[in-house]
């Protein structure tokens, strides 16, 4: 897999000295399949971090959060996940539908562990998996370039003390972020959004 290390890798892995090494690890732990192991831990987490680059150059970092397994391993080189309602910026959107290169991270902040994926995104309206997710606006899909276990000495151990009030779940109505309250916010907000504060404010007045 000598083809995934550039000029500018190289000259790092040469000046300490850690060619032979990272040549090594592309060979063992560099895979462009899901495998069971891979398949049990990616549907087990409910969050993880998606890296998307612009036409520019310019990289974003998101943090994608929902219910266990809202990650689906789709067949073993594609992986989809929703995109639930957002701040209106479509940043990892719009990177992803524009250059489609993105990377994945998952992790265990429990039991500390990790695991790294890259590949090329497609955007879409009109998936089928959309009825699979309550109030999800769109999918992404993932056609799997490589993905491999990353060490995780250095992933602090935490535990998870409360799951977010905002996912989306089909037996209660999710809630509006306070942040779309805000006076001079609200004017700006898509249509739906402002009829749903406009029901809200009615109902507490009859209260």
């Amino acid at each position: 897999m000598d083809e995934f290390y550039r000029d500018h890798h190289r000259e790092f892995q040469d000046r300490y000295n850690t060619r032979r090494l990272a040549d090594a690890q592309t060979r063992l732990i560099y895979h462009d399949t899901v495998t069971e192991e891979d398949r049990a831990f990616i549907e087990s987490r409910d969050m993880f971090f998606l890296s998307t680059v612009d036409e520019q150059g310019w990289p974003t970092v998101s943090y994608k959060g929902g219910d266990v397994g809202f990650v689906k391993v789709v067949d073993p080189r594609t992986v989809a996940f929703p995109i639930y309602n957002g701040n209106g910026q479509w940043l990892s959107v719009g990177n992803a539908a524009a250059t489609r290169k993105v990377g994945m991270l998952f992790i265990d902040f429990e039991n500390p562990h990790r695991l790294r994926l890259h590949g090329t995104a497609s955007v879409s309206d009109s998936d089928e998996l959309l009825s699979a997710y309550h109030e999800a606006e769109l999918i992404v899909r993932v056609h799997i370039e490589n993905l491999f276990i990353n060490c995780s000495r250095y992933v602090h151990r935490m535990k998870k003390v409360e799951h977010s009030k905002f996912v989306p779940n089909p037996k209660c109505r999710t809630p509006l972020p306070d942040w779309k309250k805000i006076p001079e916010v609200r004017d700006l907000l898509p249509e739906k959004d402002r009829r749903r504060l406009e029901e809200e404010e009615a109902e507490e007045g009859r209260a």
